[in-house]
């Protein structure tokens, strides 16, 4: 008899891996990178590439439509994807759009829906250049970008070295912290007498509703004359993705607590809940900002106000968060997990 292996057992990951296996090495001169960063890397002549990626969004696991508006999640939709090409240091161009409609889906709300994908390709650069349109049980949102960069300024996971900072793009947790109100608040949408005050929650709900790719830190690093030697956004937590990078690079890392950039109204969700803002902070996924690499002189050509440093790249293996109290713990590999 077979033996058969549920995917949570090996998770997200060990999947991609096994599936990378099952596929097996297709040599290409033109592919500079496959599987196994943020976006796969493609030469296409004088020393430039383009970067491809994909990410789907699923009702009832990305997104709840109680509280989420098409327009939004149109948004979102490319913000997310655009954060991943954003993650390999390249520009965004095309994108492609593939829909699974549920039968109570509208033709007034796809619109509403592209109307926010308008919106966002606007701000980012991009066109929407074709797509798919099929009937699902659930509604979901494929989206697959374009990047383009030259050859030699594309940045991967896999540069990080031993005395290099890492460093985090604006405040972490927050998108968690704006889910864990919305879930809190639910009840509140679904009744037409009472609607939730979320004012007090403004900044974290957006977060989570309307989260920004952080192209504009491209456009500062260039600047700058600043290339981090790694880089990665942060869509699963940052435990994860230190693990992420690290892994790809053959390094360790030591986190700081204290050093986590952490905004006033995480705060006061965590104490709501009663849980700890670092949780949020470290676990808790969908803030895509960028974690990145990076010399400490070339830190300091970049605006203080514009990263923060939250610990530093190690020889060891091992990956570690120092805590308050002096204590040094295990940093487990722990956010976002679809399976």
């Amino acid at each position: 008899m077979t033996d058969f292996t549920p995917i949570s057992e090996v998770g997200e990951f060990g999947l991609i891996d096994r599936l990378r296996d099952a596929l097996g090495t297709a040599p290409s001169d033109d592919l500079v990178h496959g599987i196994g960063d943020d976006a796969a890397v493609v030469r296409i002549g004088n020393g430039r590439v383009q970067v491809v990626t994909t990410d789907t969004l699923v009702e009832g696991v990305h997104f709840d439509r109680s509280f989420m508006s098409m327009g939004l999640l149109g948004a979102k939709a490319i913000a997310v994807n655009v954060s991943d090409v954003v993650a390999m240091n390249a520009a965004p161009r095309w994108a492609t759009v593939a829909l699974g409609l549920p039968n109570n889906v509208f033709v007034e709300a796809v619109e509403t829906l592209y109307d926010g994908i308008a919106h966002a390709c606007k701000q980012y650069g991009c066109t929407v250049v074709g797509g798919d349109i099929t009937a699902s049980e659930r509604f979901l949102v494929s989206v697959t970008v374009i990047g383009e960069a030259d050859e030699d300024t594309v940045i991967l996971r896999s540069g990080a070295q031993p005395g290099d900072l890492l460093c985090v793009t604006g405040d972490l947790g927050s998108a968690a912290a704006g889910l864990k109100v919305l879930l809190a608040e639910k009840d509140a949408f679904a009744t037409d007498d009472a609607q939730p005050d979320l004012r007090q929650w403004s900044y974290i709900v957006e977060r989570q509703l309307a989260p920004h790719a952080r192209l504009d830190r491209l456009q500062q690093w260039r600047e700058a004359g600043v290339q981090p030697h790694a880089l990665i956004d942060l869509s699963d937590g940052l435990a994860s993705e230190v693990h992420h990078l690290c892994h790809a690079s053959g390094v360790g890392a030591r986190l700081e607590a204290a050093l986590l950039p952490v905004h006033a109204q995480t705060f006061k969700a965590a104490e709501r809940f009663d849980d700890r803002p670092e949780t949020y902070a470290l676990y808790g996924g969908e803030d895509y900002e960028l974690l990145f690499a990076l010399p400490e002189a070339q830190a300091k050509k970049l605006p203080g106000d514009s990263f923060a440093v939250v610990g530093a790249v190690t020889a060891s293996p091992d990956i570690v968060i120092g805590m308050p109290d002096g204590a040094t713990l295990p940093l487990e590999a722990t956010g976002f997990r679809h399976f």
